[in-house]
């Protein structure tokens, strides 16, 4: 019989955070920590980003700026 890989985390706290994360009645995509951040705040600066940039451009379109000779 072969013999198993040593896990790269010790089982106690492999079932540890299985329990923290099952106790936790949120969307799946938030239970972590930094999960806010990645899943709402950065979509939400790209989405802030690109509507402020399409506004500018549209703008610019409106007024003539920027046109090249």
């Amino acid at each position: 019989m072969a013999e198993q890989e040593p896990s790269f985390f010790p089982r106690e706290k492999l079932l540890e955070r299985q329990k923290f994360f099952q106790s936790i009645h949120k969307h799946t995509y938030l239970k972590g920590p930094l999960d806010k951040v990645t899943s709402v705040a950065i979509p939400a600066a790209l989405a802030a980003t690109s509507l402020f940039l399409i506004g500018r451009g549209i703008y610019n379109m409106s007024h003539g700026i920027g046109k090249k000779e």
